[in-house]
């Protein structure tokens, strides 16, 4: 067994007609990494779409996962891929949207609690910790009254589609540094970029 890998979870919701949202980030993600590592996604019996690879010669293994569920039951899907690929929590990256987080910034963390966010709250649940990296790309908060549920589940506005592939290849490059470098090199990286 390969004991230099990595489980990386894009949390988002299944099919064409949530892929532009902005709660589908993380499976945007996650899709770039794939990309990085030439590694097609294909069906798992775990509910998740998954790809295998190294994004770098000399990189850590990656076990890329899209679950297939709704992102509010994402639990089930990540317990199952642990449980098959025997990973520890604490080789787990999930990365998701968050409001409380400006556009275009991203933060990483390991631990704590959901903060609001139904599919954390539903993996937390699944593994029974929470002790698993998070990378939270920042949405902002919805304009004016719009609630927030509304908000997420809208695609991105032109203009941040513009600078959508800077950010999804940012959060990228944070996975990647998080796996090679441990997560405080990567924070001291990302949370004092200019």
């Amino acid at each position: 067994m390969d004991t230099n890998q990595w489980l990386v979870v894009g949390l988002g919701n299944p099919g064409p007609g949530y892929a532009g949202n902005r709660h589908n980030v993380g499976n945007m993600v996650v899709g770039e990494l794939a990309a990085r590592a030439s590694a097609p996604f294909k069906s798992h019996r775990t509910n998740a779409l998954v790809a295998e690879g190294r994004t770098s010669v000399d990189g850590p293994r990656l076990i890329l996962a899209k679950p297939t569920s709704f992102m509010n039951v994402s639990g089930a899907p990540v317990a199952a891929l642990v449980r098959f690929y025997k990973i520890d929590p604490s080789r787990i990256i999930v990365v998701h949207d968050e409001l409380d987080v400006p556009f275009d910034t991203l933060r990483l963390k390991v631990g704590g609690g959901h903060g609001g966010n139904n599919g954390i709250r539903d993996i937390i649940s699944a593994l029974g910790t929470g002790d698993f990296i998070r990378v939270r790309v920042g949405i902002g908060r919805p304009p004016g009254r719009q609630p927030a549920a509304d908000f997420v589940l809208h695609d991105f506005s032109g203009e941040e589609r513009k600078v959508l592939p800077n950010i999804l290849s940012d959060a990228a490059d944070a996975v990647e540094h998080i796996t090679r470098e441990g997560l405080a090199a990567a924070q001291l990286r990302w949370h004092t970029a200019s």
